[in-house]
This record gives structure tokens, C-alpha cells and sequence, in this order.
């Protein structure tokens, strides 16, 4: 005959198999959902890869005119080939530059006076068509001028 701790002895065994279950079945969820989150879907990786060959090459240019105007002298950055920044300091007012930009990178020029102020224009063309001027004024002014960079040809 049982005695009264014999039948709690079967469920605690009991228990620890359910418990061990439970344990091997959450390692597994565990596991499927660090593997979803560390795959990477290849039909991903073909659309991002025929996204960046749509992307146009550094090789693909347009023409910007840049033109400050004015009288002293003036900080000037302004974006060129690259995609970079080339900052220019005390510039001899007038200036002007003509650069090639990557298509698909937008034209910027940024121009601030020095202490003694003055006015100083900023002019912007792309392929010969003028598409901004800004003024700056006084001491420490800034203006800036910027157009949207034009589409790629068919």
C-alpha cells in the first residue's frame, strides 16, 4: 500500500518532466526567433542590390554655377564633385566657381559675412539656367542658395 508521500513523488517526477518540456520547447522559440532576426532575406539583398545599381554613379554629373557677389570678402562652402564640402574662407568678393555634381545630390552654396558686414549675393545655376539668388546683410549675415538636382536622362 502507497504511503501518503509516495503518490506526491510521482507528480514532483511528473513535474520535472513537464518543466524539462517546457524548458526544451522555449530554447527552441528562442532559437527560431533569434534566427528570424539574424537571417537576412535574399530576395531582400537582390531588391537593395538593384536599388543601388539604379542609384546613379559618381560618374553621372551636372554642371552647377556658383557666383557670389558683393564687395571684401566672404566665407563660401559650397557642394562640388563627390559630393563634398569645400569651405572657402575670406574669399574675394566677386566669386565664382563652376563644379560638376554627382546627379542625384542636390546643389548647395552657403555664404556668411565677416565682422564688418557688408552685402554679399549668392546665385546658383544649373546647366545655365539660373534657379536662385539670396542676399546677406550685416554684420555676421548668411545666406544660402540651393536647388533640386536634376533627373537623370532617359
Amino acid at each position: 500500500m502507497p504511503t501518503p508521500d509516495e503518490p506526491k513523488r510521482r507528480i514532483d517526477r511528473g513535474d520535472r518532466g513537464g518543466a524539462a518540456v517546457a524548458a526544451v520547447l522555449l530554447l527552441l522559440c528562442g532559437a527560431f526567433v533569434t534566427y528570424g532576426f539574424l537571417n537576412t532575406d535574399t530576395e531582400d539583398e537582390d531588391e537593395a542590390a538593384g536599388k543601388r545599381s539604379a542609384t546613379p554613379t559618381a560618374e553621372a554629373t551636372y554642371e552647377v554655377t556658383y557666383e557670389v557677389l558683393g564687395e571684401g570678402a566672404a566665407d563660401v562652402t559650397y557642394r562640388g564633385a563627390g559630393d563634398e564640402a569645400h569651405v572657402l574662407t575670406r574669399v574675394g568678393l566677386p566669386w565664382r566657381k563652376t563644379v560638376s555634381v554627382p546627379l542625384g545630390v542636390s546643389p548647395i552654396v552657403n555664404v556668411t559675412l565677416g565682422e564688418k558686414g557688408g552685402t554679399a549675393s549668392c546665385t546658383l545655376a544649373v546647366r545655365g539656367k539660373h534657379v536662385q539668388r539670396a542676399t546677406a546683410t550685416g554684420t555676421f549675415g548668411r545666406t544660402t542658395c540651393g536647388g533640386e538636382a536634376p533627373a537623370a536622362p532617359q
